[in-house]
């Protein structure tokens, strides 16, 4: 098996390097204790382990929250189950029927990483919700107890929340922001110089966008995604996580696929969550040798327009690392505000808050580049329940 050559470094790399680009235990008996209750006490109630996969109308709770997204919700945690098996704990508030406090966090368990909590994997900001004088300190010191329980090696949290007692950044990235709501007009001005002449000459082409939640369209986006991980040096994430995207988001029609393409060609294509008002850009692809033609431009364009069009009122870009100019700069020109967004991991068995290192690019990407197309993409299927 690869994995079992694979030194632990590389195995980290790859992490760090997937999210840059875009085995499971038995249920514990708090989580499933949770599930059952049905919970009627005032705020003063400690935050008690949720399955929300488990916990009858989740979404609805969810929905009612004003600052809710869509990673907290079913649909994600789902992808992320079915898909690598990570187990969801959500350490949540419920009183009244309604949810006052969440920290969302999933257990990734690996016998070559070993057993720890992510709020949560594969996501870039997964923010902590509250509502009124819901005690956040409370969250963390309960996520905490439950991974000693569990024997968590860290608990990581995406958070970009420095109220976690005794709290110190471990990673720190850019993220961006783009706001819909002021009109195609304005969102079009908005854009810099370049960007407009890009997508000017881009419609000057025989190029069609196509905006599709029909899960078919994923198969075409995972094959400019494997071509784009390949330049990249980057594993590809298994067909199947992206077979559970078409099933559990874009059927549902919690996202889409845009995509650019030359006559039946597709050239470049992206793929977005929604929840609410907000918008999410998750994954990004195409095909290197058209890209004189700024397909990524365009599909980029029409999607702002489509989601405007809407009522969406945001679209969020994802993070971006500190030394990638390149990425910032593209997501710059398309009007977005800049926030630094910090992780924060307390390790276990050091009893602190540690710091990592941002491994956007190394080694590593040169040796994957060289694999051969079945093994590079089988390099994905074997490595990926094993990250976060």
């Amino acid at each position: 098996m690869i994995a079992n050559t694979l030194p632990k470094r590389m195995i980290q790399q790859i992490s760090q390097r997937s999210q840059t680009f875009g085995h499971a235990v038995g249920p514990a008996a708090d989580v499933e204790d949770a599930n059952l209750q049905v919970v009627t006490a005032g705020l003063a109630q400690e935050p008690v382990a949720v399955d929300p996969l488990q916990y009858p109308g989740w979404d609805s709770l969810l929905a009612a929250n004003p600052d809710g997204s869509f990673f907290h919700g079913t649909a994600w945690a789902r992808v992320l189950h079915e898909t690598y098996k990570h187990r969801p704990v959500y350490f949540a508030k419920i009183a009244d029927g309604r949810l006052h406090g969440l920290l969302a966090v999933m257990e990734v368990s690996s016998p070559w990483t070993g057993r720890r909590g992510v709020s949560l994997p594969f996501t870039d900001l997964c923010t902590f919700l509250q509502i009124g004088d819901a005690d956040r300190t409370a969250f963390y010191r309960v996520a905490m107890e439950h991974g000693r329980k569990r024997g968590w090696k860290y608990l990581e949290c995406r958070t970009n929340d420095s109220r976690w007692p005794g709290s110190s950044p471990s990673l720190s990235f850019w993220d961006h922001i783009i706001n819909l709501g002021c009109g195609p007009k304005a969102l079009f001005n908005g854009l810099e110089g370049a960007v407009r002449r890009g997508i000017r000459k881009a419609e000057a082409t025989q190029l069609q966008i196509h905006i599709s939640n029909n899960p078919e369209a994923i198969q075409s986006f995972y094959s400019l995604h494997c071509r784009t991980r390949r330049r990249h040096g980057v594993p590809p994430q298994p067909f199947r996580f992206f077979e559970n995207i078409g099933r559990h988001i874009l059927g549902p029609g919690h996202g889409i696929v845009s995509m650019a393409c030359l006559g039946e060609k597709p050239v470049a294509a992206s793929v977005f969550f929604q929840f609410g008002r907000n918008a999410i850009y998750k994954f990004g692809a195409s095909d290197y040798s058209f890209q004189q033609l700024r397909p990524n431009n365009l599909v980029m364009w029409h999607t702002m327009k489509y989601y405007a069009e809407r009522g969406v009122t945001q679209l969020h870009l994802g993070r971006t690392s500190l030394g990638n100019e390149g990425l910032r700069r593209f997501k710059l020109g398309f009007g977005a505000r800049e926030e630094k967004v910090n992780y924060y991991r307390y390790d276990f068995n050091r009893c602190h808050f540690v710091t990592t290192v941002d491994q956007a690019d190394g080694w590593i990407n040169n040796i994957f580049r060289r694999f051969p197309p079945p093994l590079f993409r089988l390099a994905g299927q074997i490595l990926y329940p094993h990250l976060s």
